[in-house]
């Protein structure tokens, strides 16, 4: 596979390197950043989206736990009940951050969780134990799923686990096996898919609208249209390439995949430390207000978004461009075509600096009183003002007509 760093960038699949990267950030500090890519078939959405994994940031788990438990917050059955003495006892490990991919052939039991089969038929000390399945081992990681219009459509079980997951965040997972305790434990994953409207069964938001908005953005792919984009990309997948790449790895790309690992870390920690401005929640707030929109998560993913984006384009704090840019991303898949222009024009004829001029407006209203005192006080002597300046005679007033 072609290192993330050397994938082809252009206008049309810009959106979805910055949401990858975004939402690798924000998982890092515990807030999952659910997306979903939309284009024609081949465009590279998957390839973009399984390549991330090499870049992915390591994060520290109770040595050994299936479960990814944060030492400082465990939450499975074995060690959330556990004392900080306990914990240290046991240790901690480092390892990647989890990329697990649901199949379309999965079951019920491998998404949630079931019988632990090899401890329940150890000759020596059998056990009914749980066997987490790939939600909750994905856990503080990335949960990828292609084409989950087609899972949508023929899984509906997993889609209400999905459902679940992504409902809040952290989501959480229920597992439920005979003859055991119903488990329900929290899950924080993000949730990355990809999908082609145009082909059966059709867009995920007629298919599933629920599992559709729990998506905080939506970006379509397009196709490349440069020339010298496309053949690039064809010499990068040349086979003779390949080959040639598989016999001489090169250290430049464990160097390159280290400089991303270094930014995402880096972003994660302004990401908690970085708030949206009051003028730039109002604004949000009012679109969402005039516009009637009906989701919450919306306006929430707005500000996740516009946070995240600005950080990942090293801007010193948000701006209200990176509010206008979340926009199309978060609304597409949420109303309809003639909403979503009626949001764009609006933002488009007042403006992109409406909100900061209203908020620079409304700070200038509160001084008018000390504007006026200074005004007076300098002011003119009249006897130091040229007659001509205080008094229009006549003459002067007729001046240049017939």
């Amino acid at each position: 596979m072609i290192p993330f760093y050397k994938l082809e960038r252009y206008e049309g699949n810009q959106n979805l390197f910055d949401l990858v990267m975004m939402s690798i950030a924000s998982t890092s500090v515990g807030e999952p950043l659910h997306f979903h890519a939309e284009g024609l078939r081949g465009t590279g959405k998957t390839t973009i989206m399984r390549a991330a994994r090499d870049i992915l940031p390591n994060i520290t788990r109770i040595k050994n736990c299936v479960f990814n438990c944060n030492p400082l917050d465990p939450h499975c059955p074995h060690h959330k009940n556990l004392s900080e003495a306990e914990i240290k006892e046991i240790g901690t490990e480092e390892i990647p951050m989890p990329f697990l991919e649901i199949s379309h052939s999965a079951k019920v039991g491998t998404i949630s969780g079931s019988i632990d089969l090899v401890k329940l038929t150890d000759n020596d000390t059998p056990e009914a134990r749980l066997l987490p399945g790939l939600i909750p081992q994905a856990h503080r990681g990335i949960l990828f799923v292609d084409e989950i219009n087609r899972l949508a459509d023929t899984s509906p079980e997993i889609t209400d686990i999905l459902l679940d997951v992504m409902g809040n965040k952290p989501g959480h997972i229920q597992i439920e096996e005979s003859g055991l305790p119903v488990v329900d434990i929290p899950v924080s994953v993000s949730v990355w898919a990809a999908s082609n409207p145009d082909e059966e069964p059709g867009a995920l938001e007629e298919i599933r609208r629920q599992l559709s908005d729990r998506f905080d953005m939506v970006c379509y792919m397009e196709r490349p249209k440069s020339v010298d984009v496309l053949a690039h990309m064809l010499k990068e997948n040349s086979y003779a390439n390949k080959i040639r790449k598989n016999r001489d790895i090169k250290q430049e790309d464990y160097q390159k995949n280290d400089e991303f690992r270094n930014n995402i870390v880096e972003w994660s920690r302004r990401y908690e430390e970085t708030e949206l401005p009051d003028f730039l929640r109002n604004y949000i707030a009012r679109l969402y207000l005039k516009h009637n929109l009906e989701s919450i998560r919306a306006i929430e993913a707005m500000q996740q978004g516009a946070i995240l984006y600005s950080i990942i384009k090293g801007h010193d704090k948000a701006l209200i461009s990176d509010v206008t840019q979340m926009i199309p991303l978060v609304l597409k898949h949420r109303v309809d075509g003639d909403t979503l222009l009626k949001v764009v024009n609006d933002i488009e004829s007042r403006g992109t600096k409406e909100g900061r001029l209203d908020f620079m407006k409304a700070r200038k209203n509160k001084k008018e009183p000390e504007q006026d005192e200074n005004y007076f006080q300098s002011g003119r002597s009249m006897r130091d003002i040229p007659r001509n300046d205080l008094i229009n005679t006549e003459k002067t007033l007729t001046t240049g007509e017939n």
